[in-house]
């Protein structure tokens, strides 16, 4: 509405200068999530993305990214909604990484047609993990039996509460080697013309944003605000795409509250207190 009326106005009593919508990507990449506790997935993002690219009179969109990964899928949908966005748009994407832009974070960086990071960015960590905990003597030491029936011999596989088996880790790890082949596969088509020909790139290590740089995994160093002012003129405006506000007050990942509020909110705490462990166990490993 605010650009429509602003072509209504005589060329003159226009706003003279370039706006950009910004659109910032902040936590752990993970499905699912709520109204007290969103998760940057692709049902959060994509209402965003549909409006900071709606804009017509806008030569670009800048992302920002300040992500330490998670799901693998869901970087891969976000990345590709921007992409698929830009192309039918005909529009310019900068990236910019804040603090990190690492594993699935990364790989959502990869969209942009140019990636800016902060000299200090987190920068990297092309891989791909797993991880878990073994109870293995926990229920014999409480005195509880655990009963569980099956068809099919793989479904217990990884069971937390059965000792680990070789065969099992080693098919989870060709898992792994596949979905470690499509981010590669990934950074190679988007940035494969410069990079370094250093060998751990692709090993899961992670970098500055100056050493990214270096390697070919970034562009250029600097801000968003400077940046963009610097490319567009001192009175380019920055315009945040935000999402809309429900009940509360709180900000919504895309959707409503689920029917059931008292029991959806229970639900919610217990599934909250895992995520939480998660999240933190993804910021902790770039010592955030």
């Amino acid at each position: 509405m605010a650009g429509f009326m602003k072509r209504l106005l005589p060329k003159r009593f226009r706003k003279q200068g370039v706006t950009i919508p910004v659109v910032r990507l902040h936590g752990a990449i993970m499905a699912g999530g709520s109204a007290f506790r969103p998760m940057l997935n692709i049902a959060a993002v994509a209402p965003l993305l549909e409006r900071a690219f709606a804009d017509k009179e806008a030569p670009a969109v800048a992302i920002a990214i300040n992500s330490p990964g998670g799901s693998p899928v869901q970087s891969r949908l976000i990345y590709q909604r921007i992409r698929d966005l830009a192309v039918e748009k005909n529009k310019r994407v900068l990236v910019f990484a804040e603090d990190v832009a690492a594993s699935g974070g990364y790989m959502i960086a990869l969209a942009g047609d140019e990636i800016i990071a902060d000299p200090t960015s987190i920068v990297g960590s092309i891989g791909v993990v797993s991880g878990g905990f073994g109870f293995t003597e926990l229920l014999e030491k409480v005195g509880i039996e655990r009963r569980i029936y099956t068809a099919g011999e793989n479904k217990v596989m990884l069971d937390p509460f059965q000792p680990e088996k070789e065969k099992d880790v080693a098919y989870l790890k060709s898992l792994q080697q596949e979905i470690h082949g499509v981010f590669t596969g990934m950074v190679k088509a988007r940035r494969g013309h410069l990079l370094t020909d250093d060998g751990e790139i692709f090993s899961g290590l992670f970098w500055t944003g100056e050493r990214a740089r270096a390697l070919g995994l970034v562009d250029g160093l600097g801000d968003m605000r400077g940046e963009l002012k610097r490319r567009y003129g001192e009175k380019t405006e920055l315009r945040l795409v935000s999402a809309s506000r429900g009940l509360l007050g709180r900000r919504q990942p895309g959707v409503g509250l689920a029917a059931g509020i008292g029991s959806s909110l229970a639900l919610s705490a217990v599934a909250g207190l895992a995520e939480t462990a998660e999240e933190k166990a993804l910021w902790g490993r770039f010592g955030l």
